[in-house]
């Protein structure tokens, strides 16, 4: 600790380099210690560090570096996710800005660049890690899309296919007509926006002049209605259930059915029915079997010729669609619909609607229900084992959704906060069959070829497949696997599992991990995949404890986007950031660009010279103290400011404790400690506890609060003090003691304090360590975490320092008060005070007196105002306003009778004394003894005054 300022980019750049060379982030793989690991979200390989991962790492990298000093065989895997749809849309945004297309370089020279770019740009969010502190093992890094993933992709897929667990079929999915790809839920956004509804009239059949009316919003899906439903319960369609309906602009008739899914009292209670292009429709669609019409290609066009389906997905007789709306994209179509149905007289009404539209997170299109062929995982069949065996466990047997909820139900996985069990049994109470394809170059291809006759063949390679197929010649399935897929398998994938290899040294002391530490977002995505992946081809889940966090969004609860404006990059929060770039970074990417004015007054508001210099640590402990069970974070970075002041101070705090300590006597021996001395003591103990009991419980906020507190309230601004009084008080057995507790009380919170902020605290504890006594040839990650004791906790200690603490604020007040200068140093005198002589040596230098002294009795003739403080009376002897005293008397009495009032009444209430609690009765009457005693004292004084 050779610099007198706290200088965080030069301590974390050394220290973090340090660690990783000397390795000490890799596991023992020693069986005999108990493990811990923790499973890391794998970030997008395209991303920058954002809040979220700020936030989330802090939280799993506390835990990895409380564990590994609590002596456990610590494990915490990194590794990055290959993010298909991500990824391929950077590169081929580089390839257009040269004017390429990556269906100009084909399929391999197009992944060759993909490779290119993952190789140099691939990197930033690893070493961003690195920034925020993470004690990650970087000899098992792994990459989602390297060979060992690949190879173990492949068998599970092999797998699941033998098993009837995956399948292909024709389905309806979030189609992406820009990407022209299937897209998952979480990659589509719903976007309020203003739209119209329309009200078409579909005539009957039989009788053309009558009819439904039905409200849509989205007319050009007309073409594909197969059926008009009515609630079975309305009475004001009952009778027209059966009919048949003319379809509107093709001739077409389709039938009136009843189903409960329509809302009777919304709209006009009727419902076209779309199943090709509704999720909704095709739920009705299948319970009633009707056909799927597909009106539009995969750029969202109207087709030539309907795409006609059975319930079941297969091929029927095709029709051809009006010629006039041949080739027209969805809003084209829909202008020329409307104008149609107008013209021939069949639109109701258009009004003004608001809705939610669907757009893809990637490109902003519209998400349109696609029916495409695409591969399932199966989540509710049964596996078939006759081909490949099922691992012997609990869960074997099981569906796979089965084994996600019997992971849960069983207590094998637990969810902190409880309550998110509920949002994970509802989604898997609604499961459906899960869409593993993607219409994309760059990811895992799908291992399935296909003869010329349709015939699919599912292998590990190709090699494999021609032999199932004999001699006709095979052609590779285009698709790529769900980034999802891969990632559901980390868990094993990362331990060595092969489907061949079952059974490593790490698979057994790390699977399952003790916890994953997630937000709510992916509870289905990933967390439930990650269970039923990891039970199915291991037989045990994949983790305990599922942590979840809520999201971080800006100081005003918005969602933190770089659309919006408000994004706050941790990266700035370590290194600082002037004003000027600040506001270019901001106000690039703006969804609204009319909006670049607001977005620069806002941020010259919160960061009026850009954002300062605040560090690692102060970071990571803002993170921390927002990690409650809450579902989101406000970011106030005055809060980071804080946390930088605390380190300055618990910098400049260590500083004091070593110009004091160093070169000088601080061994252990007979120790002469203080009162004050065994307070701090005692406080230690109880700290090392509640902060344990808090790492223990995922409550970060609270170890953070509880450290705060002891080192800046008691540690730096109480003992600090107090200290100096010991050091300087002649008595070198007292100052030995104090020089003692001031070092190993030091030293314990710095190991109490590096979970959360490892910098500072590693950079101080080197220093400090020796001192103390204790060996420091090895990093502080590696120092064992503090365990509490309680014989050093000395209940009398406790209570002297609330009592001297009490008088010194007495002391404070009065001078307040009386409006005394801080320079002004008035001699006390305290009658009464026999309990309090030990106090004395403490309060000139506390409470800025020239002197304190007990006396028999106060001076009769002296104006000075009194205080009472534990039953004594205390005088500062200055000449004072009369006044002003007497005013300040007065509005103290005031204040006292009312509290008095409210005592008395209480007391008196009629059958308190009798049915409340005996401790609690006694309790306010001594309460009412002491505040008449102090009314009696405040009357004395005023009338002394009047005098």
């Amino acid at each position: 600790m050779q610099n007198t300022q706290y200088s965080p980019a030069e301590i974390e750049q050394r220290r973090y380099a340090s660690w990783e060379a000397q390795g000490l982030f890799a596991p023992s793989l020693d069986e005999s210690r108990p493990s811990f690991s923790i499973q890391l979200p794998p970030p997008n390989v395209t991303g920058t560090l954002h809040m979220g991962h700020a936030f989330n790492q802090t939280i799993m990298d506390a835990l990895t570096r409380y564990h590994r000093m609590k002596g456990e065989n610590t494990c915490w895997i990194p590794g990055t996710d290959h993010a298909g749809i991500a990824t391929q849309i950077v590169v081929e945004r580089q390839l257009a800005a040269q004017g390429v297309s990556r269906h100009d370089l084909g399929r391999e020279a197009f992944l060759d660049k993909v490779w290119q770019w993952k190789k140099h740009s691939g990197g930033t969010i690893t070493e961003q890690m690195r920034r925020v502190g993470c004690s990650v093992d970087w000899s098992r890094e792994y990459f989602t899309m390297d060979d060992t993933r690949a190879q173990v992709v492949t068998e599970v897929f092999v797998r699941l296919f033998e098993q009837g667990l995956i399948y292909r079929g024709k389905r309806l999915v979030n189609w992406d007509p820009v990407l022209g790809t299937a897209v998952s839920d979480l990659e589509v956004e719903s976007i309020e926006e203003q739209g119209k509804i329309w009200h078409i009239r579909y005539p009957f059949a039989d009788n053309p002049a009558e009819g439904l009316v039905v409200a849509t919003t989205r007319p050009e899906t007309l073409l594909g209605d197969v059926a008009v439903a009515v609630h079975p319960d309305d009475e004001r369609y009952r009778h027209v259930i059966g009919k048949k309906l003319v379809l509107p602009l093709t001739g077409r008739e389709i039938p009136v059915i009843a189903d409960d899914y329509v809302e009777k009292d919304f709209g006009t209670g009727c419902v076209k029915i779309t199943p090709a292009h509704d999720f909704n429709d095709y739920q009705v669609g299948q319970r009633h079997q009707t056909l799927m019409v597909n009106v539009f290609d995969l750029k969202a066009c109207i087709l030539d010729e309907a795409q006609v389906f059975n319930h079941r997905g297969e091929a029927q007789t095709a029709f051809r669609l009006p010629e006039s709306y041949a080739g027209l994209p969805a809003l084209k179509a829909r202008k020329k619909i409307v104008a149609d149905l107008t013209a021939q007289g069949l639109l109701v009404e258009e009004k003004a609607h608001t809705l939610m539209t669907p757009r893809g997170d990637r490109t902003g299109s519209a998400i349109e229900p696609m029916l495409t062929d695409q591969w399932f995982v199966a989540m509710s069949a049964k596996p078939d084992t006759s081909k490949v065996a099922e691992p012997d466990s609990p869960f074997k047997g099981m569906s796979l959704a089965d084994k996600a909820r019997f992971a849960v139900d069983s207590g094998r996985v637990r969810f902190v906060p409880e309550n998110w069990v509920n949002t994970y049994n509802q989604w898997m109470g609604n499961i459906q069959d899960w869409c593993i394809s993607r219409q994309l170059w760059w990811g895992h291809r799908i291992p399935a070829w296909y003869d010329e006759h349709g015939q699919v063949y599912v292998a590990r390679n190709e090699e494999a497949a021609q032999k199932l197929a004999g001699s006709l010649k095979l052609t590779r399935d285009e698709d790529v696997l769900d980034t999802w897929f891969s990632s559901a398998l980390v868990p094993f994938s990362t331990l060595g599992w092969t489907g061949d290899i079952t059974d490593t040294p790490e698979l057994r002391a790390f699977l399952p991990s003790n916890v994953l530490v997630t937000g709510y977002e992916i509870i289905f995505f990933w967390v439930a995949r990650m269970i039923f992946m990891s039970a199915h081809f291991t037989g045990k889940v994949p983790f305990k404890d599922v942590y979840i966090h809520g999201m971080v969004r800006d100081h005003e609860g918005r969602k933190m986007s770089k659309s919006e404006g408000n994004v706050i990059d941790p990266v700035d929060l370590i290194d600082g950031i002037a004003l000027p770039e600040l506001l270019e970074k901001r106000t690039t990417g703006l969804r609204r660009p009319e909006k670049a004015p607001q977005v620069i007054r806002d941020t010259e508001k919160l960061f009026p010279e850009g954002i300062p210099v605040y560090g690692t640590d102060a970071l990571r402990m803002t993170m921390a103290s927002y990690a409650s069970l809450g579902r989101s974070v406000n970011f106030d970075f005055k809060r980071c400011e804080g946390y930088r002041n605390f380190c300055n101070k618990l910098w400049n705090a260590t500083r004091f404790v070593l110009m004091n300590t160093e070169g000088k006597d601080c061994s252990a021996g007979s120790l002469k400690q203080s009162f004050v001395d065994r307070w701090l003591v005692s406080r230690l103990q109880q700290v090392i506890t509640a902060v344990t009991e808090a790492y223990d419980t995922y409550r970060f906020d609270l170890a953070v609060q509880s450290l705060y507190e002891f080192i800046w309230n008691e540690y730096c601004d109480w003992y600090l003090e107090l200290a100096k009084v010991q050091l300087q008080s002649g008595d070198e057995d007292a100052a030995r003691a104090t020089r003692h507790t001031l070092l190993t009380v030091l030293e314990t919170v710095l190991r109490l304090l590096h979970p959360i902020a490892p910098f500072i605290s590693e950079e101080l504890w080197e220093t400090v360590a020796p001192l103390a006594g204790v060996a420091s040839d090895h990093s502080l990650m590696l120092a064992p975490f503090p365990v509490a004791d309680e014989k050093h906790i000395d209940a009398a200690s406790l209570q002297d320092m609330a009592a001297l603490q009490e008088l010194i604020n007495t002391i404070r007040n009065l001078r307040g008060e009386m409006n005394l200068a801080p320079s002004l140093k008035a001699p006390l005198l305290i009658e009464g005070g026999a309990n309090l002589a030990g106090s004395l040596p403490y309060l000139p230098m506390m409470a800025r007196l020239s002197a304190a002294r007990l006396v028999d009795t106060l001076p009769e003739n002296d104006d000075a105002p009194i205080a009472v403080c534990q039953g004594a009376r205390l005088m500062l002897q200055v000449e004072i306003d009369k006044a002003a005293e007497t005013a300040r008397l007065q509005k103290e009495a005031e204040k006292l009778h009312k509290a008095l009032d409210k005592l008395v009444a209480k007391l008196e209430k009629p059958g308190y004394t009798d049915k409340a609690p005996a401790h609690l009765v006694e309790k306010d009457r001594a309460e009412l003894a002491a505040l008449q005693e102090k009314d009696a004292q405040i009357a004395a004084q005023l009338a002394k005054l009047k005098g």
